[in-house]
C-alpha cells in the first residue's frame, strides 16, 4: 500500500501512517515529562497546580513556573531535539548507526574551547578577554564546535565527502580534542576545573529563557530546511554512481546536510553542554519505531527531546535531593545501548 502524500505547492513528502502516530505519541509523553519537571523545585507543586500558573498570570506561582521553571523544561527539549536532529543527518550521510555528531568534531572542539576558556580566565562565569566576559561560555563552546567541525571537514574531504572516510577522521581528531581536554583540566586550577566538569558532563542547572532562544531559533529554521532535503538525504544512503544517476548533486547535498548538522549540534553544545548519546540512540530509536529505511528526521527530533526531558526528570528525583547533570543519567542509559549497537553490528 503506497503512503499518502503531502503536497504543498510544487513540493510534496510521503506521510507515514506510523511516523505521525509515533510523532503524536511522543509530542503527547513530552508536554507530560515537561510538566513533571516543572512541578519539581523549592516550593513542590502538582500537576494541576502548574497548569493553572502557566494560564493564570495573576497567580502567585506564574512566575515561578514560567521564569525559573519553563526555561529549563524548554531548554532540555529543545536541546535534545537538534541533537537528535544531527544525529539522524550524520547516520543517514554516514550510513552508520553507530555515528554521531561527535565525530563531526562538534561536542568535543566545544569542550576544549571552554576548558581552554576556564584555565586561562580562572571564572567560569567570564572569559580571556572582554568581549568573552560579555558573551560568557555558550559563544566559547559553539566557536569551539565550529572550528572543530571544520577541522572534520577539512581533513575528510578528498575530491569530495566520503561518509565513511569522515567517521575514521571525526573519530581521530575527537580522540586529539578529548586529550587536549584532559591537559588542560590537569594543569588547571582545581576550583576552575571542577566548575567547568560540570558544565562538560551536560547540565541543565540555571538555564533561563537566554539559552532557550539560540536553540529554538537553530530548530525553528532548521527542522523545515532539512526536511526540504529529505529527497537527497533518501538518495544518499544509496552508493554514489546511484546517488549520481538519481540527479542528485552528490558533494552539495552532503555538504549542506553536513553543515545543518553541525548548526544543530553546535548551538545545542553551547546551550547546554555535551549531553551525550542522545545524538546516537535517538535516531536508532525513531527508526525501530516507525519501521523506516533510514532515522526519520521529525520523528528523531521528537524522541531525542522525549529522551532528554526523561533523563533530566530522572537527574532530579533518583537521588533526590542531590542533582545529576543530565548527561551522566544519559551517558548512564546510552552506554548499554551503545554496546547493544555493536554487537548487533558485529553479529
Amino acid at each position: 500500500m503506497t503512503s499518502p502524500a503531502l503536497r504543498i505547492g510544487g513540493l510534496s513528502w510521503r506521510v507515514r501512517p506510523r511516523g505521525v502516530m509515533v510523532s503524536g505519541l511522543g509530542l503527547a509523553l513530552l508536554v507530560l515529562f515537561m510538566a513533571l519537571n516543572m512541578r519539581i523545585g523549592d516550593i513542590p507543586m502538582t500537576l494541576a497546580e502548574v497548569l493553572r500558573a502557566v494560564v493564570d498570570t495573576g497567580s502567585g506561582d506564574h512566575f515561578v513556573v514560567m521564569d525559573l521553571r519553563l526555561p529549563r523544561a524548554l531548554t532540555g527539549s529543545l536541546v535534545g531535539a537538534a541533537l537528535a536532529l544531527a544525529g539522524a543527518i550524520t547516520q543517514s550521510i554516514a550510513r552508520n548507526p553507530l555515528a554521531s555528531p561527535e565525530i563531526l568534531g562538534v561536542t568535543t572542539g566545544a569542550s576544549v574551547t571552554v576548558v581552554a576558556g576556564v584555565v586561562a580566565s580562572g571564572s567560569v562565569a567570564g572569559g580571556v578577554s572582554g568581549l568573552l566576559a560579555t558573551v560568557g561560555i555558550p559563544a566559547l563552546a559553539l566557536l569551539g564546535g565550529l572550528l572543530g567541525a571544520a577541522i572534520v571537514y577539512s581533513l575528510a574531504w578528498r575530491r569530495g565527502l566520503d561518509g565513511y572516510r569522515l567517521v575514521l577522521v571525526g573519530i581521530g581528531v575527537a580522540a586529539v580534542f578529548t586529550n587536549i581536554k584532559f591537559w588542560l583540566l590537569t594543569v588547571g586550577d582545581v576550583n576552575d576545573t571542577g566548575r567547568a566538569m560540570v558544565w562538560i558532563s551536560g547540565s541543565l542547572n540555571g538555564r533561563g529563557w537566554e539559552h532557550v532562544t539560540p536553540v529554538a531559533i537553530a530548530v525553528a529554521v532548521l527542522i523545515p530546511l532539512t526536511l526540504l532535503g529529505t529527497r537527497s538525504l533518501d538518495a544518499l544512503r544509496y552508493g554514489d554512481d546511484t546517488v549520481t544517476s538519481l540527479g542528485v548533486r552528490m558533494n552539495l547535498a552532503r555538504g549542506l546536510m553536513i553543515l545543518a548538522a553541525v548548526l544543530l549540534a553546535a548551538v545545542a553544545t553551547a546551550s547546554a553542554g555535551p549531553i551525550a548519546f542522545v545524538a546516537l540512540a535517538a535516531p536508532q530509536i525513531a527508526l525501530r519505531l516507525t519501521r523506516s529505511a533510514q532515522p526519520p528526521l521529525l520523528s528523531s527530533a521528537i524522541v531525542g527531546a522525549l529522551l532528554t526531558a526523561a533523563a533530566d526528570l530522572i537527574a532530579r528525583v533518583a537521588f533526590s535531593p542531590i542533582e545529576l547533570p543530565v548527561g551522566v543519567v544519559t551517558a548512564v542509559l546510552g552506554a548499554p545501548y551503545l554496546i547493544h549497537l555493536i554487537w548487533r553490528a558485529r553479529k
